[in-house]
């Protein structure tokens, strides 16, 4: 399997510094990072570490559901997956990840809502980037939309 790569380039303090995330393996874009723009309700025209996680996470999760109704013998027309991940204090110090949401609205033919919402969390428990995340909690809102 191949292995993927980011680089950070970082300039000054952490209150006062910034920096430039660079997807480097797809080649896709180079994104500027700021801890108070980081820390702030508004983003302002940068990403996050947490935002960069829940694009992982939420790619991820359609991946490993959309083959989980597949092997189910369901056939997914749309899935509509958001995940919110949630910065906040650590006790210890410092901040930690306080809990990650995945969202998930699908239409998938041949496979009723209780399927659904099985696979679903199957999906959370074996998508990689949740394995990766174990120690987060994460909890699932999953809806077959017909």
């Amino acid at each position: 399997m191949p292995t993927r790569t980011a680089r950070t380039a970082w300039n000054g303090t952490l209150q006062e510094g910034s920096g430039q995330v660079e997807l480097t393996s797809s080649k896709i874009g180079t994104y500027e990072v700021s801890f108070p723009k980081r820390a702030a309700e508004d983003a302002d025209g940068t990403t996050s570490p947490e935002e960069l996680i829940a694009a992982a996470h939420s790619s991820c999760y359609a991946m490993q559901f959309s083959a989980l109704i597949g092997e189910a013998g369901g056939v997914p027309q749309a899935l509509d997956v958001k995940a919110d991940v949630t910065l906040g204090p650590d006790p210890a110090g410092g901040f930690k990840l306080t809990g990650i949401t995945l969202t998930v609205r699908g239409e998938v033919d041949g496979i009723d809502a209780d399927t659904f919402a099985k696979l679903a969390a199957e999906a959370k428990a074996g998508c990689p980037i949740s394995k990766a995340l174990a120690g987060v909690e994460i909890t699932l809102d999953a809806a077959l939309e017909q």
